[in-house]
């Protein structure tokens, strides 16, 4: 049987994550566990985070996966490390990623961060971009409202331009050349958050990196898959299956059947 990559978040996000991981590397098997009954988890305590990822991982691991990639800004501060020194397979984050590729886009070395309270209290986007680039400037802002208004499948919302605009006051304002959407809900609204920022505002999700590092780590391992024929995705979440169904589907730009077999509703 073919081994899966495990892709977890907090609800809907790493979506953005599992398809470029589909895009850049269609032969992979992904398992997707989005926890969506729980989120959001940028306002809980970092020790709470690391918790419900350790519960994820726990329940993933049956699964026999290669590699867990921790597709939630959130989860990668609090949890990446500890995740990592608990299992035996390559366990990655969003944020250094991310980091990359700003790093790589910026001209002006002024660079912008928004993500969940967690996320941008940790400073773990501050940090990664320093040690890369120790005279970058780093700008950064929560937008608590975000993800929310992702989980309940509002992106497209008519209201949803007011809320990036409320969210993005004080950062818009700067002088940066490229925002990091630090939270992988966020490129849902990119385009909306694009028309707040702007075309001179250059935005980075960390979503391409992140399956090129999917890429490199399992072709260096000699891991990547070979089958020819095309991988049966699974799909685990806690909350409101329709709701997650729907975004998923629309969103991966194929249906996602709810059968025994490729869902189920996980209560952790």
């Amino acid at each position: 049987m073919q081994q899966a990559i495990a892709i977890l978040d907090s609800g809907v996000g790493g979506l953005t994550v599992a398809k470029e991981v589909m895009r850049q590397l269609p032969r992979e098997k992904i398992i997707y566990f989005g926890d969506t009954a729980r989120a959001p988890y940028g306002p809980r305590t970092p020790e709470e985070v690391r918790l419900f990822t350790e519960q994820i991982v726990d329940y993933l691991i049956q699964y026999d996966p290669k590699m867990i990639v921790i597709a939630c800004n959130t989860a990668t501060a609090a949890a990446l490390d500890y995740i990592s020194s608990k299992v035996t397979v390559p366990v990655i984050g969003v944020i250094h990623p991310g980091a990359r590729a700003a790093i790589s886009a910026t001209k002006t070395g002024h660079v912008g961060v928004i993500g969940t309270v967690g996320t941008i209290g940790s400073g773990a986007y501050t940090a990664a971009l320093k040690q890369l680039s120790p005279y970058i400037g780093v700008e950064s802002q929560a937008c608590p409202e975000l993800v929310p208004l992702v989980e309940h499948g509002l992106f497209r919302s008519k209201d949803s331009l007011q809320v990036v605009e409320r969210s993005l006051r004080g950062i818009k304002d700067t002088s940066i050349d490229c925002l990091i959407l630090g939270c992988t809900h966020y490129p849902f609204l990119m385009h909306t958050i694009q028309t707040v920022m702007g075309p001179n505002v250059k935005l980075i999700s960390s979503a391409d990196e992140t399956a090129r590092e999917v890429s490199t780590i399992l072709y260096d391992k000699g891991q990547l898959a070979s089958s020819m024929e095309g991988p049966v995705h699974q799909f685990f979440c806690t909350g409101d299956p329709e709701i997650f169904q729907s975004i998923a589907t629309e969103w991966l730009g194929e249906h996602i059947k709810r059968t025994p077999v490729v869902w189920q509703i996980t209560k952790l």
